[in-house]
């Protein structure tokens, strides 16, 4: 599993890298993004649930 956060649709409200810190971080502008590479396994359920929270709909997954 892949996943990505659309800079355009992101608003910076920060559940994911709260809920998966791991995986999401805030850049330098204020947004969200998903580290590069496959999403650990242990972690994916937790990315899954993060996609379905985000309130911008943002996260993508592959």
């Amino acid at each position: 599993m892949k996943t990505t956060v659309d800079p355009d649709l992101c608003i910076s409200c920060a559940i994911c890298t709260n809920m998966v810190p791991d995986v999401f971080f805030m850049n330098d502008d204020g947004l969200a993004e998903a580290n590069p590479g496959d999403v650990p396994a242990n972690l994916e359920d937790q990315v899954r649930e993060a996609a379905e929270e985000c309130p911008a709909d943002a996260i993508l997954i592959e």
